[in-house]
This record gives structure tokens, sequence and C-alpha cells, in this order.
């Protein structure tokens, strides 16, 4: 995995793009946006989202979460232990900030809820996780980390050759 800073900085994006990607279609879809919104307000969205997310990532969630999962008790001589506990500290702490995000653009977008402003959030938080934590652990954590070790990994062993 990243054993550099730029390593660090291209796998992060790498992760960023295809999570915010796929978690702005999930949205769109359970707020019934498809169709609503031109084709050119999603793009700025995911773009803005992107952004965000990726900021949240390098400087705050992820050594903040690589700092919690380390502190956890587990058995860090297992590869695979050490993945799943940054993972997850990971997926909560960008669902917690991400939702957020949303949260503020839907009240500036509609007005604040008729509901109360924290169970809507954590109503936002719930659709999230539910839907980010496999995402994140099952399809998106594997195929970034093999495209990371095929086409970041792999052309630093082949130029060394």
């Amino acid at each position: 995995m990243p054993t550099t800073k730029k390593e660090s900085i291209i796998f992060g994006t790498m992760m960023c793009f295809g999570m915010v990607v796929v978690m702005t279609v999930y949205n769109l879809y359970i707020n019934g946006l498809f169709g609503k919104l031109a084709l050119g307000e999603i793009i700025i969205e995911g773009i803005i989202g992107f952004i965000i997310a990726l900021l949240l990532d390098l400087f705050i969630v992820g050594p903040a979460a690589k700092k919690v999962a380390f502190l956890l008790p587990f058995d860090k001589s297992k590869k695979v232990n050490v993945i799943l506990s940054i993972s997850f500290c990971m997926i909560v702490g960008m669902v917690l900030f991400m939702s957020l995000y949303g949260f503020t653009t839907a009240v500036l977008t509609n007005g604040f809820p008729s509901e109360s402003i924290l169970l809507s959030y954590l109503t936002i938080v719930w659709k999230n996780f539910i839907f980010a934590f496999p995402l994140q652990l099952l399809i998106m954590g594997p195929v970034v980390r093999f495209l990371f070790m095929s086409l970041v990994k792999g052309k630093k062993s082949m130029i060394a050759a």
C-alpha cells in the first residue's frame, strides 16, 4: 500500500474519486433527484463533493482514522486486520463529515427540515453508512488497492528494473 506521501495522495485521490462518484449516484437515487437536476449541476456538486472529501481524507479523517485504528486492540501483525481497522475508521469519519456536507447542501437548497435537525442528520448518516460500509469494504477498497498496486506500485517496479 502507500509508503510515501506522494503515494498516499494518489491512493487517497483514487479512493475519494470512486467513493464520491458512487455515493453521489446513490444519494441522487434515494432522494429522487434523477431527472430533476441538470447534468451540469450534478457534475458541479460531484466536483465540490470530491474536493471536500479529498481534503477531509488527507488532512482530517485520514490521519485521525489511522491514529484511532492503531489504538484499537487487535493483532496488528496481520495486514488484513490493519486494512480493515483503518477502513472502518475511515468509513465512519467520512460518512459523518460528508453527511454533514449533504445535510448542509439540502438545507441551503430546500430550507430547514420540518422534523428535528438532529434526526434529519442522523437519518442521512444512517442511509449513507449502510451503503458506504459494504461499498468500501467489498468493492471500492479492493478495486482501488488493485489499481493502485498495478498502476502506481507496478510503475515503480518497472522503473527500478
